[in-house]
């Protein structure tokens, strides 16, 4: 049911980010046109052209980077809280089915989203002599690579690329779940919903970063310091051990506030859900 319920949110959500990477590309492909040609043309009138093109290039970078949020955060909004919630909620699916549906589509379009600004920015700056020297840079880059080349930073990259995709993903999760929550517990009230959710953004927000706050003062020169400067002490890290800790702290520090968001999501929906 899970892959219903996401086939269902790629065709809903589809249909406003397929066209909103088209219209960034085209701007990059116009953005490209006035950086070679129209902006060193002596005419006043290709020149603003020119201008005008850079400029919309722009705000469709930005355009398309806010967009990817707000709608993933509306889908959550008007799939789950308004009307469509009185279909959903009567369909052998859980809470927790929904949310990780919309979760995964949102990280899914999170990752497209990035390699399209990616793409555009290489198609505005595209440059044939540019290019080749890119190819050949990669090329001799990764020559080098698998000259050099070991079971050891083998290991070590596959796990270092493992974790970096784990903290992309459990990212991506913790931004639309902050927004879940606000919005799951707003929507509990029997009116003013939406201001309450507004209300209750800022509140959870302000309780996390003082608690995370008061919780790194506690921990300075606390037993749990001494203990872990002395277990750094004892076991001599190398570089690529302390990268794989941090991105261990990382992702547990995720996990955690994560699932703070998670269960203050659930909980309302199952327990305080006001669709009237």
């Amino acid at each position: 049911m899970l892959r219903k319920l996401m086939k269902h949110e790629f065709r809903a959500t589809g249909r406003v980010m397929l066209p909103l990477y088209l219209v960034l590309l085209v701007t990059a492909l116009g953005a490209n046109v006035s950086t070679r040609g129209l902006l060193e043309s002596d005419n006043r009138m290709l020149d603003l052209l020119g201008m005008l093109l850079v400029m919309a290039f722009s705000f469709a970078l930005m355009g398309v980077c806010l967009m990817s949020m707000v709608v993933m955060v509306q889908r959550f909004y008007k799939n789950l809280l308004q009307d469509e919630g009185y279909v959903m909620m009567t369909l052998p699916v859980s809470v927790h089915q929904h949310i990780w549906s919309k979760l995964i589509v949102s990280a899914v379009w999170f990752a497209a989203t990035v390699v399209m600004v990616l793409l555009a920015c290489m198609v505005m700056a595209f440059d044939a002599y540019a290019i080749q020297d890119l190819f050949r840079g990669f090329g001799q880059l990764f020559r080098d690579i698998s000259q050099h080349l070991t079971a050891y930073y083998t290991i070590n990259g596959t796990a270092f690329f493992a974790e970096l995709l784990a903290v992309c993903f459990l990212g991506c999760c913790v931004v639309c779940l902050e927004f879940y929550a606000a919005l799951a517990i707003g929507h509990g009230f029997p009116n003013h919903k939406m201001a309450w959710s507004v209300l209750w953004f800022f509140l959870l927000q302000f309780a996390t970063q003082f608690l995370g706050g008061a919780l790194i003062v506690l921990l300075d020169e606390s037993w749990l310091h001494h203990l872990l400067m002395g277990w750094t002490d004892r076991i001599q890290f190398s570089g690529m051990g302390a990268v794989h800790l941090m991105m261990g702290m990382l992702i547990a520090g995720e996990l955690v506030y994560g699932a703070v968001f998670y269960f203050l999501t659930t909980w309302s929906l199952k327990k305080r859900l006001n669709l009237e």
